[in-house]
């Protein structure tokens, strides 16, 4: 007699990567690009994951362009969804300054003009950081939105290992 085979665990689904200008225009297209991807998985407009997502890639995006662009040089966004959550990467082609990380981040002074992006980014992800990038040169910051009733979500779309 054999012995009962573990639950099957989710694992990593998911992934979309999409290089972009660093633009302006390519961050706007970023922002639409990652709400139509998750709609396609599931997650519909409008919802908290979806918003929280939008405003996540939005921040990060006009980062990478305003911040972290080389001429000549694009930036990446990457979603995954893995177990229990959406992973949200953008990797932009700047080594330096290395931007503050989540127990780093203070919120601007009340008349500033900028310095808002990394505080939205802190309020609305799960979890997140910043990670350097040697070959080629360069950081990617990465957050996570906690996904409620994810195996539900499995299920509808098959994603489920053993399923």
């Amino acid at each position: 007699m054999s012995a009962p085979s573990a639950p099957q665990r989710p694992v990593t689904v998911r992934m979309f990567t999409q290089r972009l200008s660093a633009t302006p225009r390519g961050a706007r297209l970023a922002r639409h690009l990652a709400v139509g991807q998750l709609d396609a998985w599931g997650i519909p407009y409008g919802s908290d994951v979806s918003e929280a997502v939008a405003v996540i890639v939005g921040e990060l995006a006009a980062n990478a362009v305003t911040h972290g662009r080389v001429p000549g040089r694009d930036f990446e966004l990457r979603l995954t969804l893995v177990t229990g959550s959406v992973r949200v990467e953008v990797t932009d082609s700047r080594s330096g300054p290395r931007p503050p990380g989540p127990r780093d981040v203070w919120p601007p002074l009340p008349l500033a003009e900028s310095g808002r992006g990394l505080v939205l980014v802190d309020a609305v992800a799960d979890r997140w950081e910043v990670l350097d990038r040697d070959s080629p040169p360069g950081k990617t910051v990465r957050a996570e939105v906690d996904v409620p009733g994810w195996t539900a979500l499995v299920r509808r779309q098959g994603l489920l290992t053993g399923s």
